[in-house]
């Protein structure tokens, strides 16, 4: 049976802050940025946008193309979690109007989540093929003002419609599968930026990334050379490169410099100006790659999915002849092209921005053009509008 991506669209917010302002403030070289971690901009939400508006923005062309008669089930991944008990995907399951006769829960575990929603997607569709199920992944990363990781930051959403026959990638068995337990990155409940070691979190990535390939390998995986592609993890754009040598190193291959740059330029497009979208970073890669590539009909990805903490899975997709008559470049250029530009000061009083504690009512200012917005909190109850 072919399951797999049936449809993949993606959303980010209304701001955005090029590296330049950043750079400026703290007199770093913004080559740094720009070079040496691959990034030249990240995506600031507004005061009315969260993970759950960027979340219905994402899945509703998705809806709107194929209708929700077959969503049977919602999986929504995100390590920015706005409630310890409701799943954020409910707040989503309204706003879209989905039928009430639908399951809907949420994923945690750091960037790797997206994943683990969509391979549980494929066993449900495998259950029931007459079902699909929409897979969300939507975060948003904030760190602390000044400190190494501020210029990583990012948001943006990723909804994927996963069913039988799917008009994009074909997911293919084995996968590869690596989890240990390392304090690389972490953001504890009281706490509403994160914490990383970078060092550790970028050896913990490359340790994880050979762990899955010789699971992979072992499981009777494809071969190295057959990939056309690779979509990596981003937490920064630099890193998907340096994952690629490792790979190729550890198994004995030499790198194809001109080449390995000009396939994964593909890939990191979207992710060099949205930033570190933690669960759905891979999946802006494989958007980035569909929208930029030439034809890749029938022509086998890989993905490496790598979560802090750690977990992370290897598996591959192929594509799927005619899918370039679903494939939605024009909006996904669109959705990048439509942020407004702000200076360094509204950047740094929209991160110091918190929500009110005492149950009262507060409204948030309309900030967002975008078709969702969070509207507020009334007696700790969370209000959300369409714009």
């Amino acid at each position: 049976m072919n399951i797999g991506i049936h449809d993949l669209s993606f959303a980010t917010t209304e701001f955005v802050l090029p590296h330049t302002e950043l750079a400026a403030h703290t007199g770093t070289d913004v080559g740094k940025y720009h070079v040496g971690i691959g990034q030249r901009s990240m995506s600031i939400p507004a005061a009315d946008e969260d993970v759950v508006t960027m979340a219905a923005a994402a899945a509703a062309p998705v809806v709107e193309r194929w209708g929700a008669d077959r969503i049977r089930t919602v999986v929504l991944a995100t390590e920015t979690s706005i409630d310890q008990s409701k799943a954020a995907g409910v707040y989503v399951h309204s706003l879209l109007n989905l039928p009430p006769s639908t399951r809907v829960v949420e994923l945690k575990q750091a960037c790797y989540s997206g994943t683990a929603a969509l391979q549980f997607a494929v066993g449900l569709v495998h259950r029931d093929p007459s079902q699909q199920v929409l897979v969300i992944a939507t975060d948003v990363s904030r760190y602390d003002l000044d400190s190494p990781g501020e210029a990583t930051q990012g948001a943006a959403a990723v909804a994927m419609l996963v069913g039988a026959d799917p008009a994009l990638i074909r997911l293919e068995d084995p996968s590869g599968l690596h989890t240990a337990d390392v304090m690389d990155f972490w953001r504890p409940n009281y706490r509403s930026t994160a914490l990383v070691a970078g060092q550790e979190s970028v050896a913990a990535y490359l340790q994880a990334l050979e762990g899955t390939w010789k699971d992979y390998t072992e499981q009777g995986g494809r071969e190295l050379r057959e990939f056309a592609a690779f979509c990596y993890h981003q937490p920064f754009t630099k890193m998907a490169f340096k994952a690629h040598r490792h790979l190729f190193s550890t198994t004995g291959r030499d790198v194809d410099e001109e080449r390995m740059t000009a396939m994964l330029r593909q890939t990191t497009a979207y992710n060099e100006v949205l930033g570190n979208s933690y669960t759905a970073s891979m999946y802006v890669a494989l958007a980035s790659l569909l929208d930029h590539a030439g034809d890749l009909t029938d022509q086998p990805i890989a993905f490496m999915s790598y979560g802090s903490g750690c977990v992370a899975e290897f598996f591959c997709g192929t594509v799927v002849p005619g899918y370039l008559e679903h494939v939605r470049t024009d909006g996904h250029r669109a959705v990048v092209d439509r942020r407004r530009q702000i200076d360094l000061a509204t950047y740094r009083e929209l991160h110091g921005r918190s929500l009110p504690q005492d149950g009262g009512h507060h409204l948030t200012p309309r900030q967002t053009t975008g078709p969702f917005r969070f509207a507020g909190l009334s007696g700790h109850k969370r209000l959300y509008e369409h714009s």
